[in-house]
């Protein structure tokens, strides 16, 4: 083998002795799972032109980086993110724990465009440092087809949902997102989703799915509702989690949904970040009756005591008002409990009176840590962090450095190479992203250089908007966008197109 490299490596000198970027003596860890190894790697341009050793006397080298004594693996891929590229197109957050592409329109949710190249020439236009795969949200269809919070559209309407859908699917949307526990998506019942995900599956994308209901009493019957749409196309579960369930018991029980899915041929994977907390707008809280397009003063008036019985009930399911701490001004940083102590009200009525569905967002520590990271284990989850650079939760900043310093360094839930796996190359394999991902000749240079022990989340509940530390580079599409501590603005990330 030693033999067939060094040929390899003459062959490659005779026909290019220029190259942009030389990593000398990396332990690669090439993002399949499989060992590490000691070797050279070279990058030309985009891409990896030469992995082996590599005699310097015989090229020239713009950069020469020594990687002794630390990790090269593949770009980490978010298959969950929020963020507007127009808005902050550098996404320092994402860059700093090795993050070099991101998966955006998510939870049903994304830019309002029925010609998506219309929002894709912008985003060309500006650039963004991370790589962009986007997805068509479904509560997005239903707004710009007029369906809006209808709950029977008839067949018109579903058809023009369909022809926006497929519009987006030809242009390099890389699939649909549902957030069936937002409206206007939650309004859509399974005949609909089940017409859309045939639309999907005709033109070869995916569903990534925020269920209908996450509670412990209600996540099989949310999985199988996505099962259904599986039959048409791949499905994928948008940060797995199980509300108030626990234990390593009941995370076999929902994984064994999954596997019983798998052998009958359907395609399911899943996503979770490693925080026992969600984020979210607090209409989580609210009744569906109390959210648009219902009236919501009407509704405070003429339901005053049902809804506060509602809220009282469900923030107490949701392990009490100690559990939930807002992360928007004028509450950040206070739990509702807090805040009902300050206003000397009961909590119920702080929501009610105070704050409303659509006055805040929090995060609800509702999640058991046993549970999550045994679902976390399962080979088809990945990772993803749910985050953006303005969330005020700690895992838009930490989610996969947090993966390697408390899930592999710390507690050894798995190995750095599986670890690894579940954030490069189980993602692309997923997302059908087939020249990134791995660390292997003439896939794009999506790179990440670093010292596992040196990993490790900044970020807080109290402080999240803190960067990630032990990521020494981190290269897009060849090109050195962090080194140590510094993120450049040479947003060399690219939008990346789904193809059949």
């Amino acid at each position: 083998q030693k033999t067939e490299k060094q040929q390899a490596f003459q062959l490659l000198i005779t026909q290019q002795k220029d190259f942009d970027i030389l990593f000398h003596n990396a332990l690669i860890i090439d993002g399949t799972g499989t060992p590490p190894y000691k070797a050279d790697l070279l990058v030309s341009g985009d891409s990896i032109a030469f992995i082996g050793a590599v005699d310097t006397a015989k090229i020239n080298v713009t950069q020469f980086i020594d990687a002794s004594k630390r990790v090269l693996s593949p770009g980490f891929i978010d298959t969950h993110a929020h963020g507007d590229p127009l808005k902050t197109p550098e996404f320092k957050n994402f860059i700093s724990m090795g993050v070099t592409t991101i998966c955006l329109g998510q939870d049903g949710f994304s830019p309002e465009y029925k010609n998506l190249n219309e929002w894709i020439e912008k985003i060309e236009q500006t650039s963004s440092n991370p790589n962009i795969a986007m997805f068509t949200g479904h509560s997005t269809l239903r707004i710009l087809s007029g369906v809006g919070y209808n709950p029977e559209p008839d067949s018109v309407s579903l058809q023009k949902m369909a022809d926006i859908l497929k519009n987006h699917l030809n242009q390099g949307s890389f699939g649909l997102t549902t957030g069936l526990e937002y409206t206007p998506g939650t309004f859509a019942k399974s005949e609909e989703l089940n017409y859309l995900a045939k639309v999907v599956g005709e033109n070869g994308g995916m569903i990534m799915s925020h269920m209908r209901n996450e509670d412990d009493n209600a996540i099989e019957s949310s999985i199988k509702e996505l099962l259904a749409q599986g039959k048409y196309c791949p499905v994928h579960i948008s940060h797995l989690k199980v509300v108030y369930g626990k234990g390593k018991a009941r995370a076999e029980e929902i994984l064994s949904l999954l596997s019983e899915a798998r052998a009958q041929g359907i395609a399911i994977t899943a996503d979770i970040y490693p925080y026992t907390a969600s984020f979210t707008g607090i209409g989580i809280v609210f009744p569906e009756w109390a959210k648009p397009p219902n009236n919501y003063n009407k509704v405070k008036q003429e339901r005053r005591t049902e809804l506060a019985a509602f809220l009282k009930n469900r923030v107490n399911k949701r392990n009490g008002p100690e559990a939930t701490l807002f992360g928007t001004a004028p509450y950040r940083g206070k739990t509702l409990a807090e805040i009902a102590n300050e206003k000397d009200k009961s909590f119920e009525l702080v929501l009610l009176e105070d704050i409303g569905p659509q006055g805040a967002s929090a995060a609800y520590f509702v999640m058991n840590e046993k549970l999550q990271s045994n679902l976390l284990k399962d080979s088809l989850t990945m990772v993803c962090s749910d985050g953006s650079p303005t969330m005020n939760h700690p895992r838009g900043y930490g989610s996969f450095s947090k993966i390697i310093d408390a899930y592999v360094v710390k507690d050894s839930l798995f190995s750095l190479p599986e670890a690894i796996r579940k954030m490069t190359y189980l993602p692309a394999q997923t997302l059908k992203i087939n020249d990134r991902g791995k660390i292997a000749v003439g896939m794009k240079a999506d790179l990440v250089l670093f010292n596992p022990t040196e990993v490790s989340s900044s970020a807080s509940f109290e402080k999240p908007h803190q960067l990630a530390k032990g990521f020494d580079m981190v290269v897009i599409n060849g090109v050195i966008v962090k080194k140590n501590n510094i993120i450049t603005s040479s947003k060399s990330g690219r939008i990346l197109k789904k193809t059949d």
